[in-house]
């Protein structure tokens, strides 16, 4: 696990945390044999940030986002800029993914 967080996931989590979406997130969360940048367990949620450090990392990336899809898990990727310099449109994207699952899980029931 990484100890030092980027300067992006620093400032989505000031956004996200204290259950901000009426749901509570995590940092680093382990599932599986991969680490996560953000999770919610109950809408089985992780947000995922992409800086310099998936620069070629492309295929690795969605190989392992396809391999946790198949445990359940849904994807929400933001771009490392996009988080600093737009962060109301990130946040607007993760508000309109949240209400997909919501959506979904009252389908299910």
């Amino acid at each position: 696990m990484r100890n030092d967080s980027t300067f992006s996931e620093i400032l989505l989590w000031l956004k996200i945390k204290g259950k901000t979406f009426g749901y509570e997130f995590h940092r680093q969360v382990p599932i599986d044999e991969f680490i996560v940048d953000f999770y919610c367990h109950e809408l089985r949620l992780a947000i995922e940030i992409d800086g310099s450090s998936h620069n070629n990392k492309y295929e690795y990336d969605l190989k392992r986002q396809r391999k946790l899809e198949t445990l359940g898990v849904n994807f929400i990727r933001f771009d490392d800029i996009d988080v600093k310099r737009n962060m109301n449109d990130v946040l607007r994207a993760l508000e309109s993914v949240i209400l997909e699952i919501e959506k979904s899980k009252e389908g299910g029931k």
